[in-house]
């Protein structure tokens, strides 16, 4: 994602409180086997944050911090296939420092990491050391489990080509083939956020049922590719939980620039808009206004954004605070999620966990509802006096991309997961000890 200076605004608090396990309560696995874990899915399974993924992110992965727990009750060892360094790969991570803006407004936001970089060996493939239990690959969406060599094309389109880094075939593999390998007892499964986030990370520019990166998958294609995996994971009767779609424009990467944020402080600065847009009935008064943005279907190709539309957090902040984007010239297109652009990534997501809790369901597994989870739940974290938000940057939940979590924000979630566990198999796994994970690390 590219590097912006952001400055650091609230979005609406999406976690709860977790349950603790009851103290002295002795741990027990229930009716499910830990003793060979497998995870699957994409960047988040895999543990990436701050835009890059990075050894200590892959350490501090959801799925490792489980196996760490399900070691109290049977688990057995987790190996992932961890980069050599800490700046981030394919490109470099951000990190958190101060920035001045074009106007002289010195803010935190994110920027590239300027440190020395030490990815040299990140593409060397070490299969050999294998089999891995996570498999985890930032970018793959459901429908590429069945593409024949996809870690080797990832690689030459120029993806993180992270997967040919562990596929002991990269040439020929298909992400099902690595899947079908595994020796797991248990498994968990998050996959799909991509079949809908390229989309709507693009601003819409993709199409709907399509096959591009750009483009939410077709929802047939979805559901084949998703059903062989899961057949695929359970074929000896293993257990696991299937983890469903958040809904995408609930993350900070939507939110962080808010759709009425043109402030205007005098009366003359509204004059001056009013007059310029008098043709195309469009109005401004003094403070809060809606950004003006480029919209082929309307009169002269722009108007005001909507409630309920999105302005990404990859637009230029420079160009929003000097360059009149928003005010004299319309932020473009790729850079907002209008109305029909989010009904689609909303249906889309409603079809694609509908397709999930059904087979959920019908393979007597559990589901940890993240979509339900994001969306209800408002009141923040409270953990052995640390209170935790989603709030952008301070609130320690999200990384510096706005997408992911971080080493805390993956806490929560391996902690929904063990709920979920628990619920369905009658186990009783100890949750993670939220305190001892990092939120955002300031400069």
């Amino acid at each position: 994602m590219k590097s912006n200076s952001i400055k650091i605004l609230a979005v609406a608090s999406l976690f709860a409180a977790c349950k603790p396990t009851i103290e002295g309560e002795t741990p027990a696995k229930g009716s499910a086997d830990f003793s060979s874990y497998t995870a699957i899915g994409n960047s988040l399974t895999a543990g990436y944050s701050d835009g890059s993924l990075y050894r200590s992110g892959q350490i501090n992965s959801f799925p490792n911090m489980l196996a760490g727990q399900f070691k109290l009750v049977g688990g057995g060892d987790f190996k992932q296939p961890l980069l050599p360094g800490e700046s981030g790969w394919p490109g470099p991570k951000r990190v958190l420092a101060p920035v001045t803006g074009c106007d002289g407004v010195t803010s935190l936001g994110p920027i590239v990491y300027p440190g020395t970089r030490d990815t040299a060996g990140s593409l060397t493939n070490i299969s050999s050391q294998g089999p891995f239990n996570n498999l985890g690959v930032p970018g793959i969406r459901a429908i590429d489990y069945l593409s024949p060599g996809y870690a080797n094309i990832a690689f030459i389109l120029g993806g993180a080509g992270y997967a040919y880094r562990f596929y002991e075939n990269p040439i020929t593999d298909k992400p099902i083939d690595v899947a079908a390998k595994s020796k797991h007892t248990f498994f968990t499964m998050w996959l799909g956020n991509n079949d809908v986030l390229g989309y709507a990370t693009k601003g819409g520019e993709g199409t709907v049922g399509g096959i591009n990166t750009s483009d939410i998958s077709p929802l047939s294609a979805f559901q084949s590719s998703y059903k062989a995996v899961l057949d695929t994971m359970t074929n000896k009767g293993q257990k696991g939980v299937l983890i469903n779609i958040p809904d995408v424009t609930a993350l900070p990467y939507f939110n962080v620039i808010p759709a009425k944020g043109l402030m205007l402080t005098r009366q003359g600065q509204a004059d001056s808009l009013n007059a310029a847009y008098a043709p195309l009935g469009i109005k401004f008064t003094v403070g809060a206004n809606p950004f003006i943005i480029q919209d082929g279907s309307a009169p002269g190709g722009l108007r005001q954004i909507k409630d309920g539309e999105y302005i990404l957090l990859t637009t230029p902040q420079d160009s929003l605070k000097c360059g009149g984007w928003g005010s004299q010239k319309p932020i473009p297109r790729q850079f907002v999620l209008d109305a029909q652009e989010v009904a689609n990534v909303r249906n889309a997501t409603q079809s694609f966990n509908d397709y999930i809790r059904q087979l959920a369901t019908e393979k007597d597994l559990a589901l940890f509802d993240v979509n339900a989870y994001f969306k209800t739940v408002q009141s923040g974290v409270r953990y052995n006096g640390l209170t935790l938000t989603p709030v952008f940057v301070t609130g320690g939940v999200f990384s510096l991309d706005g997408v992911h979590l971080t080493p805390r924000g993956y806490a929560l979630i391996a902690n929904q997961i063990i709920l979920a566990i628990n619920a369905k198999y009658g186990s009783t796994i100890p949750q993670v000890d939220i305190s001892k994970y990092n939120g955002v690390l300031l400069p």
